[in-house]
């Protein structure tokens, strides 16, 4: 898919504020709404767009430990751990990556306890043949601020 001028425009008006009315874009835009809804409609056909949802502080719930979980995995077992591993509900990000292992886990925690259980757990997991956990200590940025 070839993403339009326009397009990205949108794109950067729904990333500062999902929530704006297609009236309210086309106002911004200085186009009609209908053009708005066709360019939303055609980006979330092709899943660029792939939902929309709140910014929340988690860190504000009491979710006071964020951890970076690097897993070294047995050779062709990556996406049978991972997808295990991604049902966890304190889990929200997982990716492959390179170098010395070969998936990073994102994850948050009330408490200590509850992050050193979920460590011990997935340490017992098949597959897993090393862990190396980093504490996040502060967020700098977690998010991106526009489409170029």
């Amino acid at each position: 898919m070839k993403i339009s001028r326009l397009d990205k425009k949108i794109l950067n008006i729904l990333l500062k504020n999902s929530r704006l009315s297609y009236r309210q874009i086309a106002k911004i835009l200085k186009v009609s709404p209908a053009t708005v809804m066709q360019h939303i409609k055609e980006l979330e056909k092709n899943k660029v767009i792939r939902g929309y949802t709140a910014d929340i502080s988690f860190y504000k719930l009491g979710y006071e430990f964020k951890a970076m979980i690097q897993l070294r995995i047995s050779k062709g077992k990556l996406f049978e751990v991972e997808k295990k591993i991604a049902k966890h509900p304190n889990v929200y990000a997982i990716y492959d990556v390179t170098g010395d292992f070969d998936a990073i886990i994102i994850a948050a925690f009330k408490t200590r306890t509850l992050l050193d259980r979920f460590l011990k757990k997935i340490q017992t997991f098949d597959f897993i043949e090393r862990t190396h956990t980093s504490l996040i200590l502060n967020i700098i940025k977690e998010k991106h601020d526009s489409v170029e």
